[in-house]
C-alpha cells in the first residue's frame, strides 16, 4: 500500500489521464441542494429506469446522500468534454486513491459504460461495480459547485455545443 496522495496530486493525474480540467475541492466547496432531486423527477427521460438513478428502489434521498458526502474531507473534480472520458479518469483516481490506502475513496460520474444501457430496458446493470450516481443525482448543485472554480457550465442551446461532463472523487 502506497502513502495517500494529496487531492492537488490526483487532480495532476486526472490531467495527465485526459481531463480538460481537474481542481481539489474541500468539501465545503460542494453545493449541496435537495432540490436536484426536482429536475431528475420532472426533467429526466430515464427517471424510473436506470440502475444509478435516485428514484430506483433503495436509493438514498439528497438530503441522506448529503450527510455521506459530508464525512469525507477533500477530492477531486474532473472536467471533460465527453462523458466516457470523465468516467474512466474518475475511475481511475478513485482505483488510485483506494490502492494508495484511502477505503472510501468513491467516484460520482454519469455512467458511460455501456454503448447501450440495459437496465434502462429493466434488465440487470451489465456492469453494476462500475455504475455509480452522477453528481446532480446525489443532490449536489453542479452548476453552483463547478463555479466556485471557474469551470465551464451552461445550458446547452442545441446538441451540437460542446458539452461539458463533470465527475468528482471523494477522498478520505
Amino acid at each position: 500500500m502506497s502513502q495517500p496522495r494529496s487531492a492537488q496530486e490526483y487532480a495532476r493525474t486526472a490531467l495527465a489521464l485526459g481531463a480538460v480540467h481537474a481542481v481539489p475541492f474541500a468539501i465545503d466547496d460542494i453545493a449541496f441542494d435537495s432540490r436536484t432531486l426536482l429536475k431528475c423527477m420532472f426533467g429526466c427521460d430515464e427517471w424510473g429506469k436506470g440502475p444509478t438513478c435516485p428514484s430506483r428502489p433503495g436509493s438514498l434521498k439528497p438530503w441522506e446522500y448529503e450527510q455521506v458526502f459530508r464525512r469525507y474531507r477533500t477530492g477531486v473534480i474532473i472536467h471533460a468534454h465527453d462523458k466516457k472520458t470523465s468516467q474512466d479518469v474518475s475511475f481511475e483516481i478513485e482505483r488510485q486513491a483506494f490502492l494508495d490506502g484511502l477505503p472510501f475513496a468513491f467516484s460520482l460520474s454519469d455512467c458511460a459504460g455501456c454503448t447501450e444501457c440495459v437496465g434502462l430496458k429493466g434488465h440487470p446493470c451489465a456492469d453494476p461495480k462500475k455504475a455509480r450516481p452522477a453528481f446532480h443525482s446525489v443532490g449536489i448543485d453542479v452548476f453552483a459547485t463547478v463555479a466556485k472554480f471557474g469551470l465551464p457550465l451552461y445550458p446547452l442551446h442545441s446538441r451540437d455545443e460542446e458539452q461539458n461532463w463533470y465527475s468528482a472523487v471523494f477522498l478520505e
